[in-house]
């Protein structure tokens, strides 16, 4: 036996020269793996500048030093890269989307809470994102609630100061305006939480809606984030 069974930590044979390159090795793995945090999981080209011990969870498609290395972890050590074979159940947080995430034995599920062993997730996930306010009564938003999420909550706050005729705003979604907060302020900083009673699911992806009260939008921009549980299928 020449690694560890879970974290694939090299071990030292009997009469082993050099003994303290297999300890420095298997203690950068370690170093790399506890707390597991990998910089993107989406990233192909290993970056130029990356540090000892920061981690990166290699997709298909990885090139250079990366290529051939689809589903492992690549941890950065004395100029190069050591890999390590990650296992169904193990949790990361990914920076570059600033989501915790679970490898389900062939990549890592965003956000999830369980997955099955084909595939089926439990996601929890919060979206957050920027939305400028145009002139006019509505202002829909490009970012959707996703097909089949049940919405929990919707939070915000204003970005730039909400500028026009407009007194206050409703938040919501077509054919229930105010379903997330209404008669909200305009000033910079101001901030909703809309939490509804029964948390709702949506059957198509559905845009949030921003109405103007009292007069028409001139500009602004919001921050808002959904806040919701989405189920997924199997995979096969």
């Amino acid at each position: 036996m020449s690694e560890t069974s879970q974290l694939r930590l090299p071990l030292l044979q009997p009469a082993q020269a050099q003994k303290h390159v297999t300890v420095n090795e298997a203690l950068v793995r370690l170093d790399g793996l506890t707390h597991l945090t990998l910089g993107s999981v989406t990233l192909t080209t290993p970056p130029p500048g990356a540090e000892d011990g920061q981690a990166y969870g290699v997709p298909a498609g990885g090139v250079n030093d990366w290529g051939g290395r689809t589903g492992e972890i690549a941890i950065f050590s004395n100029g190069g890269w050591v890999f390590v074979t990650p296992q169904a159940g193990w949790r990361a947080h990914i920076v570059d989307v600033g989501k915790s995430a679970m490898f389900d034995g062939n990549g890592w599920v965003s956000a999830a809470l369980g997955v099955s062993p084909n595939g089926a997730a439990s996601i929890f996930d919060v979206v957050e994102f920027d939305h400028v306010i145009e002139a006019g009564a509505i202002s829909a938003t490009a970012v959707e609630i996703p097909q089949y999420a049940m919405v929990f909550a919707v939070t915000g706050r204003v970005k730039t100061e909400i500028v026009g005729a407009v007194t206050s705003f409703d938040l919501g979604v077509s054919g229930s305006t105010n379903r997330y907060g209404g008669g909200l302020g305009l000033a910079q900083g101001s901030w909703l939480v809309g939490i509804t009673g029964q948390p709702v699911t949506y059957y198509a992806d559905t845009a949030l809606q921003l109405t103007a009260n009292g007069g028409d939008f001139a500009a602004g921009a919001v921050r808002l984030a959904l806040h919701y549980y989405l189920p997924t299928v199997p995979s096969v």
